[in-house]
């Protein structure tokens, strides 16, 4: 049985590990999450201290890999902040070029609910226009999830019944209890591990991106890299959305607030 207890100076070592990878400040009150959380991590591997466990990550680059998954938060659900996706339907879509195609950036994605309820609205109001969503995250764990498209019954709550008649599979079998994206429509949707805390891969321009609900974790500077390489990625006039608790008032400037949470690049 692990006896092992995390001592201030450890939790120290991991606060500065999540954020020098991820960009994470984690509060002191986190203390007790982290050493639950990397408990299991010990146990695997036979150690008996938290220390010992850090000196393994700084020497195999998987193992870090799984401690960021395990400590980064991933709480997510489809529609959230309904909104958003109201001024995507009703103010941004109408105004798009038909013959180009409209690419969305779900920027930090988790587990994909996000992504699907991007493309879900996409492929309602898009008609013939070509359309496409890129779903990015830091944790592999949430990646390889979000790729399967399916889904405990229990998240289906907030998908209007329209779009769970168009776009969902209730499970059968061994997937009862579950629902899956259509094939149709996963297929629409990329899956790729990014990490916004370093500098962003070649992913094209976007006409609008998702950063909702993520920027609550970050110093005000990061919050300001973190934008600032984002909106490198974002095509002139199209929009960036953060979550209704976050806002960029002093992070950014040159961008259109059009309402609280939802901004324009001119």
């Amino acid at each position: 049985m692990l006896n092992a207890t995390l001592n201030d100076t450890e939790f120290t070592h991991f606060q500065q590990m999540i954020f020098n990878i991820a960009g994470i400040s984690m509060a002191p009150a986190k203390k007790a999450l982290v050493a639950g959380r990397l408990a299991k991590r010990l146990k695997h591997h036979g150690l008996d201290s938290y220390a010992a466990y850090y000196q393994l990550l700084s020497q195999h680059k998987d193992e870090a890999q799984v401690a960021v998954d395990l400590l980064t938060t991933n709480e997510t659900f489809f529609f959230r902040e309904p909104r958003h996706f109201d001024f995507l339907r009703d103010s941004i879509l109408p105004g798009h070029s038909r013959g180009r195609t409209f690419r969305a950036w779900s920027a930090a994605s988790s587990s994909g609910e996000e992504a699907f309820t991007l493309a879900m609205v996409l492929a309602d109001c898009m008609g013939e226009t070509p359309w496409e969503i890129l779903g990015s995250d830091i944790c592999t764990r949430m990646l390889d999830r979000a790729r399967t498209g399916l889904y405990p019954m229990e998240r289906i709550r907030g998908v209007p019944p329209a779009a769970l008649r168009a776009h969902c599979l209730k499970g059968i079998g061994s997937q009862e209890g579950c629902f899956m994206i259509a094939p149709a429509l996963r297929r629409r949707v990329q899956f790729a591990q990014v990490n916004l805390n370093e500098k962003l891969p070649d992913v094209g321009e976007f006409d609008v991106i998702f950063l909702r609900n993520v920027m609550i974790y970050f110093q005000t500077e990061t919050k300001r890299q973190v934008v600032a390489r984002l909106l490198t990625k974002l095509r002139p006039g199209g929009f960036f959305i953060v979550g209704h608790s976050e806002n960029l008032n002093g992070l950014v400037h040159g961008l259109e607030t059009l309402r609280p949470s939802i901004y324009r690049k001119p």
